[in-house]
């Protein structure tokens, strides 16, 4: 008879399991249905594999121009993002007052309104100042809308670089922002790159504000040329959705992969101090 620790263990193992389980369906479906002519909406292998969805998609109009366009809009949103939240959490983490706190909890309070909640009135300024339909002013509200959660995660990797490095660049002749570019933001190589990778990824599956913002079908993203593939009676090219989709996963991947080593080596400050 299992005892009441095996039985709880193997309840957890099962529920992990049925956890895999509904990630791992919907990728093997997206493998399997890319190289089948006639894929569905079942999990089935091919009868002949055919690389003719890949084909079907690789051309400039349906791949090449969104995803760069993709490219552009999301890492100029995710370069102003990180310099914005560099240039925001350094007084955070190195001037204490007792609004801080309240202020870091405000800007935190910011990432749960839902971004539906302000596109109309976004939409009615930009349409106001002209911004609409151009990639610079997507780009703008995108980096502002990622920021409050990027000021904070940096605002906590800051606190691990130890105040006294910058002290002895200060000695140096160095004025707070060389310290704060030459010092302390090179000792963060880590948490920039978690900042990077997250800003990165949440832009680059963002549908609902290009789909708001950009109006002209030459400026559109990947994340909003995907809907070409759905028709206006119900009917999906299956196939042809499963083999751009995984093209327009690549980027993300290939740039977790590239920078995916400084995760691992934390901040590497012993000895930083001494002397």
């Amino acid at each position: 008879m299992l005892t009441r620790r095996t039985r709880h263990r193997l309840a957890a193992d099962l529920a992990l399991l049925a956890v895999a389980l509904s990630f791992a369906v919907p990728l093997v479906w997206l493998l399997v249905s890319s190289v089948d002519s006639e894929a569905g909406l079942r999990v089935a292998a091919p009868a002949s594999p055919t690389t003719d969805n890949f084909s079907a998609v690789l051309t400039d109009e349906i791949t090449f121009r969104p995803m760069l366009n993709s490219l552009l809009l999301c890492g100029g949103a995710t370069a102003l993002t990180i310099a914005c939240a560099a240039l925001a959490a350094y007084p955070l983490s190195r001037y204490r007052s007792r609004f801080s706190r309240p202020y870091l909890m405000g800007v935190l309070f910011t990432t749960c309104l839902p971004i539906t909640a302000v596109m109309v009135p976004v939409y009615g300024l930009f349409v106001r100042i002209d911004l609409i339909d151009t990639v610079y002013g997507t780009a703008l509200f995108m980096a502002t809308a990622q920021l409050p959660f990027a000021i904070w995660l940096m605002k906590n990797f800051m606190d691990g670089v130890p105040t006294v490095l910058e002290e002895a660049a200060w000695t140096d002749g160095a004025s707070r922002l060389q310290a704060l570019v030459r010092v302390i933001l090179p000792l963060m190589g880590p948490g920039i790159t978690v900042v990077t990778i997250y800003s990165f990824i949440m832009m680059w599956g963002n549908f609902f504000v290009p789909f708001m913002l950009l109006l002209s079908p030459e400026q559109l993203p990947a994340s909003v040329s995907i809907f070409t593939f759905f028709g206006n009676y119900g009917q999906v090219a299956y196939g042809q959705l499963a083999a751009f989709s995984i093209l327009y996963s690549t980027p993300v991947i290939l740039l977790y992969a590239l920078i995916s080593r400084r995760l691992g080596g934390g901040f590497a400050l012993g000895g930083a101090v001494k002397g």
